[in-house]
């Protein structure tokens, strides 16, 4: 497994490289510098630090319900990440990242699609879904990235006797991952801000209380921010676990057809989560316009502000909203 590391000396702040690690991804990064040096691990998908050793456990994506029909989500807000892609019919799903913490009741849970590849590459989530088309497994597989579905029988799912398929797939992600083999994790998903160091000021950099991400005519996500937080104002948790944001980043992206329709018929979109284009990142109550860069699937999610200086991820738990450059808007105010 491999980590981003950060080096904290005692007059001397070094961010280290990825480096390769054990079984374990405790490897420590050498001092060159002869000065007393402690070594921190941070997470790939927070840039928090570790409050012990890191989990050993790889990193896991579950694909969720994102509508009335599989509400209430379950474990969401216990997730270190969160991504809403576009799927079929103008609606949306979520794809919820977990490393440190492994729910035991996550859901509902639902289907793989092709975007899950760009999606899940940067810190080679393993992700976890229902089931899935055969494109979609294509997909994912081509990135080089392990699937659990319970098509596949992988362990760990159960029934929600209070709702009716598909919309009561349950996962216990904690008993999924007993049985999960630790791989590398290549991360870290954004260029963080170094622990340690203030958040930079950025061009054009704005205040902000609420926001409005438009990704069809059929589905709106809004936001609202309050105590340091962002949280959806329009969206489907069970009471008390809604997932509550430091950073939320709005990415445009190319969309194309996925070459396949779901059962009723609603021809497949794939977002293609690489390459660069405009977005939004906001952090804390500051909204700052961007360009995303983003070089293959699994490369590391990078910004710039308007006046060509990088823009990096404070420390935290961030949702991003993966939009349509062509159908797609946000609206923060």
């Amino acid at each position: 497994m491999r980590f981003r590391l950060i080096a904290v000396a005692t007059s001397l702040l070094l961010v280290a490289a990825a480096c390769s690690g054990g079984d374990s991804g405790s490897d420590d990064q050498e001092s060159t510098t002869g000065e007393s040096q402690t070594v921190v691990q941070v997470s790939p998908l927070t840039g928090m630090e570790f409050g012990g050793e890191p989990p050993v456990n790889p990193v896991f994506v579950v694909k969720v319900e994102n509508s009335k029909s599989g509400a209430p989500q379950y474990g969401v807000n216990q997730a270190d990440l969160v991504v809403e892609e576009m799927v079929e019919g103008g609606i949306t799903r979520l794809a919820a990242f977990y490393h440190t913490t492994l729910p035991d009741k996550i859901g509902h849970v639902r289907s793989l699609r092709g975007t899950d590849a760009g999606i899940a590459a940067p810190v080679g989530a393993h992700v976890v879904a229902s089931g899935g088309a055969g494109p979609a497994y294509d997909a994912v597989g081509a990135a080089g990235l392990t699937t659990y579905t319970e098509d596949n029988n992988a362990p760990g799912f159960s029934t929600d006797s209070a709702k009716k398929r598909p919309y009561n797939r349950l996962v216990d992600l904690a008993s999924l991952a007993s049985q999960a083999a630790a791989t590398e994790i290549p991360g870290p998903y954004f260029q963080f801000t170094p622990v340690g160091e203030e958040q930079p000021a950025s061009a054009g950099a704005r205040p902000v209380t609420s926001g409005t991400v438009v990704f069809s005519r059929s589905h709106t996500t809004t936001f609202g921010f309050a105590d340091g937080g962002w949280t959806r104002t329009n969206g489907f948790a069970a009471p008390g676990e809604e997932f509550v944001a430091n950073n939320l980043v709005v990415v445009f992206a190319p969309e194309r057809d996925a070459g396949y329709r779901d059962p009723a018929g609603n021809p497949v979109p794939e977002t293609i989560f690489q390459g660069s284009g405009a977005g939004v990142v906001v952090i804390g109550g500051q909204a700052i316009d961007v360009t995303w860069s983003k070089e293959s699937l699994g490369s590391t999610l990078s910004f710039t502000d308007a006046a060509g200086e990088p823009v990096t991820i404070p420390a935290g738990k961030t949702w991003l909203e993966l939009v349509s450059q062509d159908r797609g808007s946000a609206t923060f105010q």
